[in-house]
């Protein structure tokens, strides 16, 4: 393997817990709110999946949100719309908290990565094989990886919303091999979705999975790949 390709979001790094997520929106807006209120929310926003990164939602949608959701990573607009559409669901105390739950999300402080991901990372550079980040998402994941000082062991981001494709449609893998300069048949995608990323075998490349769990539950998980690529 020449190169290697890593999911964003369950795979590289861990979004923070739903109530972490509406602790911090609260703050920032300024809205005090009860304790047992507080956990009452923050269950029925992880129960709809209003959480990026988190937790699928486990509820019916609506048509109109359904057929948004669908295609919610294909840009930056739909992506707002799906999962804010989905914090709707929910009262808040006030309005104005859906976007900003929407924007917490996006900030790197959010965002913390697993245990082993600076370390395999690392270890990949060193060796000399090309690394790629492709991610369905709606923004742009960049700062993240700046923040938490993972960026200078990534070649190439490949962003579902900056391409109008999400996965598992074989041409954003092949965007990302392209951004490489390296043959589907010598890349190892690892991903936690696996039909998502799965999507990758069609092209030709080599797929790993991880679990999507809590970064303290999943200490190294990524050390097989490694050896996978050896």
């Amino acid at each position: 393997m020449t190169a290697v390709l890593f999911d964003f979001s369950g795979t590289l790094f861990r979004i923070e817990s739903t109530d972490s997520w509406l602790r911090a929106a609260l703050d920032e807006a300024g809205l005090p709110l009860a304790e047992a209120e507080l956990t009452r929310v923050a269950q029925e926003l992880e129960h709809v999946g209003a959480l990026p990164g988190g937790v699928a939602p486990r509820v019916s949608m609506p048509d109109e949100l359904a057929a948004v959701w669908d295609v919610r990573d294909e840009s930056a607009e739909l992506h707002r719309a799906a999962y804010t559409g989905l914090s709707r669901l929910v009262a808040l105390p006030d309005p104005a908290l859906h976007d900003t739950l929407y924007d917490r999300h996006m900030l790197p402080a959010a965002w913390q990565p697993y245990p082993d991901s600076a370390e395999v990372l690392r270890a990949l550079r060193e060796r000399g094989t090309r690394v790629g980040v492709v991610s369905n998402i709606g923004w742009d994941l960049r700062p993240v990886f700046r923040a938490h000082g993972l960026d200078p062991y990534v070649d190439a981001y490949v962003l579902s919303y900056e391409h109008g494709v999400q996965k598992p449609d074989p041409r954003l893998f092949k965007t990302a091999c392209t951004a490489l300069g390296v043959e589907p048949r010598n890349v190892l995608m690892v991903g936690d979705d696996r039909r998502a990323d799965g999507g990758a075998a069609a092209l030709g490349c080599a797929v790993h999975f991880v679990d999507h769990l809590p970064a303290a539950q999943r200490p190294d998980a990524l050390r097989p790949v490694l050896d996978l690529v050896d």
